[in-house]
């Protein structure tokens, strides 16, 4: 059985602008790849319940890490310092953090403005593409996945939402902490695994 191959990071050269060189950025198609492979794999916890529903955070997380690895040259790692903390999924190449993701648990409207918070703590003002990874345990997913559509603009960093890809797969532009003039990515995916079923 052949190993598949890897996909390679595809950097663009640094522009210059008015005699400053720009950091090179991920692609929006290799980060759209990236989303969709842990979408797939977060669908895979909802079709498998009595295997996912009962794990912890850090098991989750270390499954879409898996899911991940053999896909691409460079390194997929968690719980990786960078800036300010660890952050859960941190994929590097040639030296450069390209996709940032924190994981959590679904508490509420507060719980989730302060994952956001957390993730935009461990970004440095090169990191441009991120994610939220949130397991709901709640019975219904319907009124979570529409309390974060209405809530999310009120959070101070909101910029603007973006192009839906799913019910349960937002996109939303966001700007770094004390620069607005920086912003960044973030992908909210949703994946729903009560314990009850």
């Amino acid at each position: 059985m052949s190993t598949p191959k890897k996909k390679r990071i595809i950097l663009p050269e640094p522009r210059i602008t008015e005699g400053a060189l720009l950091e090179p950025v991920l692609s929006q198609e290799d980060y759209n790849f990236i989303l969709k492979l842990i979408y797939d794999g977060g669908k895979v916890f909802e079709r498998l319940p009595a295997t996912y529903s009962n794990k912890d955070e850090e098991s989750l997380r270390d499954h879409l890490i898996l899911i991940l690895t053999p896909h691409f040259e460079g390194s997929v790692t968690g719980e990786t310092f960078n800036k300010s903390g660890k952050t859960d999924i941190l994929l590097r190449y040639e030296n450069t953090n390209i996709f940032v993701a924190e994981c959590k648990f679904w508490k509420g409207i507060k719980s989730y403005f302060d994952a956001i918070n957390q993730l935009l703590g461990y970004l440095t003002w090169r990191d441009s593409k991120t994610a939220l990874i949130l397991f709901v345990k709640n019975k219904e997913i319907t009124p979570i996945i529409e309390k974060i559509n209405n809530e999310t603009n009120n959070h101070e960093n909101f910029v603007k939402k973006d192009e839906l890809t799913s019910e349960s797969w937002l996109n939303y532009t966001f700007h770094l902490n004390g620069d607005k003039n920086r912003e960044l990515k973030l992908a909210v995916l949703i994946f729903h695994i009560p314990s009850d079923r």
